[in-house]
């Protein structure tokens, strides 16, 4: 694919109300965290950048390949995957999507994701991918939802952002662009609005997806 754009898959936080990291929790007979890398690997994305924080020695127990990645990017279904570790997440979840942003290669399209939502369905996937924006946000009966796309004309200028401050957030930087900078591609996907941060929501989904 053209301009093929990286995935940062997000899974620095602390997980206080889910009591174990959700990347680790179990869906089916895998990690949900290697679940969601399955389900990317079908949408043609070539490289993956996960980002870590608070939980990543647990995820180097439990995935033996997860530690090389961070140093040298690691093959695994076809994706070249590499892992940024946040050593300071409690500096919010942009601390660790920007720490990730220092990695990409300048120039690239970027598309995120955090942990808790489940990765979009491949038909709409397909169409996010062929949607162009400074900006492209998928949304579902008038609610925005993730993934987001950046181009890198837009997310650059987050790296140069100050931590702790009060607009140092992705939403809100969004929300000055132009709104001819920002297209929201309606999906039928009602899993785009998930956020899994309880074991009864995880449950629930368990119930209702698997």
């Amino acid at each position: 694919m053209e301009n093929n754009p990286v995935f940062i898959l997000l899974a620095g936080g602390k997980s206080s109300r889910m009591g174990v990291a959700k990347g680790l929790l179990k869906y089916n007979k895998t990690f949900w965290i290697l679940e969601q890398i399955q389900r990317i690997s079908e949408t043609g994305i070539l490289h993956i950048y996960i980002g870590l924080g608070y939980d990543f020695q647990h995820y180097f127990d439990a995935i033996d390949w997860f530690e090389k990645a961070c140093e040298t990017p690691q093959k695994f279904l076809d994706l070249t995957i590499t892992i940024i570790i946040n050593k300071n997440p409690e500096l919010g979840s942009f601390s660790t999507l920007q720490k990730v942003l220092f990695e990409i290669p300048i120039g690239l399209e970027l598309i995120i994701n955090p942990i808790d939502t489940p990765i979009l369905s491949k038909s709409a996937f397909k169409q996010f991918l062929k949607t162009y924006n400074s900006v492209v946000i998928v949304n579902h009966l008038t609610k925005n939802g993730h993934p987001i796309k950046l181009e890198y004309v837009f997310w650059k200028h987050l790296k140069s952002l100050k931590l702790g401050d009060s607009e140092s957030r992705l939403d809100i930087q969004i929300k000055k662009l132009a709104a001819s900078k920002i297209t929201s591609l309606e999906v039928s996907d009602a899993a785009v609005l998930l956020n899994l941060n309880t074991p009864t929501e995880w449950k629930e989904y368990l119930n209702s997806y698997c």
